[in-house]
C-alpha cells in the first residue's frame, strides 16, 4: 500500500496541516503521481477502471498544452512577418478559407481539408482565434473537472501535467467536496496551490462561466448530454472539451427512443454500434456548439472498457458553423445483410466564388436493398466526418512512449493508440467479416486474404480500434458482396432456403473476379511488427463498480468478486459492524477454481 511508505511524522504533520481524520479509517490509493484517502463505506465514487480514461486525458492534455504554445508561437511569427495590416484584413473575412475548403461537397473532404497546418492540424484561420484577442502572452491553461468526486482527476492533472495554472473540481455533493479537499491537503503544496474544490452544481457554474476554461472534463456516471449545453459554452476558443459517455446501452441500440431523448439521434444495432455510439456523442456536441456560433474538430475519439470518450476543440465562428450539415449523415442498414449506406444531411454548390449550402440529395437507397432485397433501418444522424486528427494522435503516442513510466495504463492506452493511429480517418462506420460470412453461411476467409482482395481490386481498407475483427474499407457494398461471392466459388456452401439474405446475393453472378493473391499492404505495421493492439482485462471482474452510497450486499458478489467483497466486508467488521463475511455461491466457487487451476 502507497501509504505505507509514509513515516509516523508525516501523518502526524497532515493532521496539523489541518486534516482531522484517522488515516486508519482509510485506505491509500496511490495512482499516478496523486494518492487519496478512501473510506470503506463507499461513501465517495471511485473507479479503478477508469486509470485508462485518466491516463489517456493526461497524454490528451499534455500534447494539447504543448500544441497551443506551438500556435500560439506560429501566430505571432506570422503577425511579425506580415506586419499589421496583412492581420487585419485576414480578421475582416475569416471564413474565406473555410469557404473555398467548403467547394467539395463532401463532408469529410472539408474536415479533412481543415485538419492539415502547422502545427498538428490547426490551420491558420483557427489560430485568427488568438489574434483576435489581440494577447501577446500566452496564459497558462485553467481546467475545470465538472464532476469531481474523489478529485483522483484533478489531482493528477495538478501534479503529472506541466504548464497547467489551475483546476478547478467541482461536485454538487457536500460528502464528494469534503473528501475532495481532503486529498488535496493530504498531497502536499503543489496541489494545495493549484487544485479547487467547490460545492456546486456543475450546470450552473460552467453557464456562470463562460469563456473561461481552456479544458473542460465531463466524465459522468452515466450520460453527459444534461452538461453539454453549458459546457460548450464555458470552453475557451480554441480550448478542448474532454467528454465520457457510459450509457452504452443506450447508444448502442438498447433504447433507441431514449437515446434519440437524450441525444437527437437514434442508434442502430449493427456491429459497429460502438463507433456509431462516438458519432452519436460527437454529433449531440456540435449540435450544442451550433446554438453559441461554435463548431468543433475532433483530435481524438476512442471507445475503451465500457465507455466512449471524445476529445474535441471548440472554435467560435459563424461562417465555419456552416459546414455542420456536410459532417453529419443519416445511416440505412439493411435488415438482411451486412449492407450499410450513409445520406448526408447537406451539401454544398459552388459558383464562381460563392458557396451555396443546400439540403443533401436523397434517397440514397431504394425501398428494397440492392444486394438481398430486404428493406432498411435508418438511423442517425451521426458526424460522419473524420473523428481522430491523424497528426494529434502520432503526437499523443510519442509523448506516451517517451513517457512510458508516467503512465499507469501505458499498456492499454499505447494498444489503442497504436490501433487508432492505423485506421482511415475519413471512413464512417466498419464492417464485420464475420457477419458477412454469417450472412452467406460460409468459412470465413482470414483477414489477411480479405483485406489483400480488397486492396487488389484498387480500395483501401484498414482495422479499427473499437473492434479486433472490424474493417474499415472505401470499397462500395456491391464490390464487397463480388470479393465474398467469389470466395463462395472457391468454398462452395450447403444449399439454403431461396428467400434468405445469403442466397439472394449468392444468386447473382460476381462483376468483378476478386484476387485473393497476397498484398504488401495486408498487414498493418503493427501487425507486422508484431506489436499489441487488443489486450485483455488486466484483472477479473473488470468494469465499473457501485455507485457511490450503494449498500454492498452479497449479491454484488458477481461485480466486485468475493475476495474483494470479504475485505471490505472484514474491514467494517473491525469498525464494529456486524456484517458476515459473504461466501461465494458453491457452482460460481466451482467454475473459479476451475479456472485458476
Amino acid at each position: 500500500m502507497a501509504g505505507e511508505n509514509k513515516t509516523e511524522d508525516e501523518q502526524k504533520q497532515q493532521n496539523q496541516n489541518g486534516t482531522s481524520f484517522d488515516l486508519n479509517d482509510y485506505t491509500i490509493i496511490k495512482e499516478g503521481d496523486a494518492e487519496i484517502l478512501m473510506h470503506a463505506k463507499n461513501e465517495v465514487f471511485y473507479n479503478k477502471t477508469q486509470v485508462n480514461n485518466r491516463d489517456m486525458s493526461i497524454a490528451v492534455l499534455r500534447t494539447f498544452i504543448s500544441q497551443r504554445k506551438q500556435e500560439h508561437d506560429a501566430m505571432l511569427a506570422r503577425r511579425t512577418k506580415a506586419g499589421n495590416k496583412v492581420p487585419d484584413a485576414k480578421v475582416e473575412n475569416p471564413g474565406d478559407s473555410v469557404q473555398r475548403n467548403g467547394e467539395s461537397n463532401d463532408g469529410s473532404e472539408v474536415l479533412e481539408d481543415a485538419s492539415h497546418g502547422e502545427s498538428c492540424s490547426i490551420p491558420e484561420e483557427q489560430t485568427k482565434n488568438l489574434r483576435g484577442k489581440g494577447r501577446e502572452e500566452l496564459k497558462p491553461p485553467r481546467v475545470l473537472e465538472a464532476l469531481s468526486a474523489s478529485g483522483l482527476r484533478a489531482l493528477r492533472y495538478a501534479r503529472e501535467v506541466e504548464g497547467i495554472s489551475q483546476v478547478v473540481a467541482l461536485d454538487n455533493d457536500k460528502a464528494s467536496v469534503e473528501a475532495c479537499r481532503r486529498n488535496i491537503k493530504f498531497n502536499g503544496s503543489v496541489a494545495c496551490s493549484k487544485v479547487e474544490s467547490h460545492l456546486a452544481d456543475a450546470r450552473v457554474y460552467m453557464l456562470t462561466h463562460p469563456n473561461e476554461f481552456d479544458v473542460v472534463d465531463l466524465d459522468p456516471y452515466g450520460a453527459p448530454s444534461v452538461f453539454l449545453d453549458s459546457a460548450v459554452q464555458s470552453v475557451a476558443d480554441g480550448g478542448m472539451l474532454m467528454c465520457t459517455a457510459t450509457d452504452m446501452a443506450v447508444l448502442c441500440g438498447g433504447n433507441g427512443e431514449v437515446c434519440y431523448s437524450k441525444y437527437g439521434s437514434y442508434p442502430l444495432r449493427g456491429k459497429y454500434c460502438h463507433e456509431m455510439a462516438l458519432r452519436i456523442l460527437l454529433a449531440c456536441i456540435e449540435s450544442h456548439a451550433n446554438r453559441y456560433k461554435r463548431y468543433i474538430v475532433p483530435v481524438l475519439s476512442v471507445q475503451m472498457d465500457f465507455y466512449v470518450r471524445v476529445f474535441v476543440r471548440i472554435y467560435t465562428s459563424a461562417s465555419d458553423m456552416k459546414n455542420t450539415p456536410l459532417k453529419l449523415s443519416y445511416v440505412y442498414q439493411c435488415t438482411g445483410c451486412d449492407s450499410f449506406h450513409l445520406q448526408t444531411v447537406g451539401r454544398t454548390v459552388s459558383k464562381n466564388n460563392s458557396v451555396r449550402y443546400l439540403p443533401g440529395f436523397g434517397p440514397s437507397v431504394p425501398q428494397e436493398c440492392s444486394d438481398c432485397g430486404k428493406k432498411f433501418n435508418m438511423g442517425g444522424p451521426i458526424w460522419s466526418a473524420p473523428i481522430h486528427d491523424q497528426e494529434w494522435v502520432a503526437a499523443i503516442l510519442a509523448n506516451v512512449k517517451s513517457m512510458k513510466e508516467c503512465y499507469p495504463a501505458y499498456e492499454r492506452i499505447s494498444a489503442v493508440l497504436t490501433t487508432v493511429s492505423e485506421e482511415l480517418p475519413d471512413i464512417p462506420l466498419f464492417l464485420s467479416l464475420h457477419n458477412l460470412c454469417a450472412t452467406l453461411k460460409c468459412t470465413s476467409p482470414s483477414a489477411v486474404i480479405f483485406r489483400s482482395a480488397v486492396i487488389n481490386a484498387g480500395y483501401r481498407i484498414s482495422g479499427t480500434h473499437v473492434n479486433p475483427l472490424g474493417l474499415k474499407t472505401d470499397a462500395p457494398m456491391d464490390v464487397i458482396w463480388d470479393i465474398m461471392r467469389c470466395w463462395v466459388k472457391n468454398h462452395p456452401v450447403k444449399a439454403q432456403p431461396s428467400d434468405q439474405a445469403g442466397s439472394v446475393i449468392l444468386a447473382k453472378e460476381p462483376v468483378l473476379q476478386a484476387n485473393f493473391s497476397r498484398a504488401v499492404a495486408s498487414l498493418s505495421k503493427a501487425q507486422a511488427k508484431k506489436v499489441a493492439r487488443f489486450l485483455p482485462n488486466p484483472e477479473r471482474h473488470w468494469g465499473p463498480k457501485l455507485r457511490a452510497g450503494r449498500q454492498i450486499t452479497s449479491k454484488h458478489v458477481s461485480l466486485l468478486g468475493p475476495k474483494a467483497l470479504n475485505a471490505i466486508n472484514n474491514h467494517e467488521n473491525d469498525d464494529g459492524s456486524n456484517h458476515e463475511d459473504v461466501e461465494e455461491p458453491a457452482a460460481k466457487r466451482k467454475k473459479t477454481e476451475e479456472s485458476d487451476s
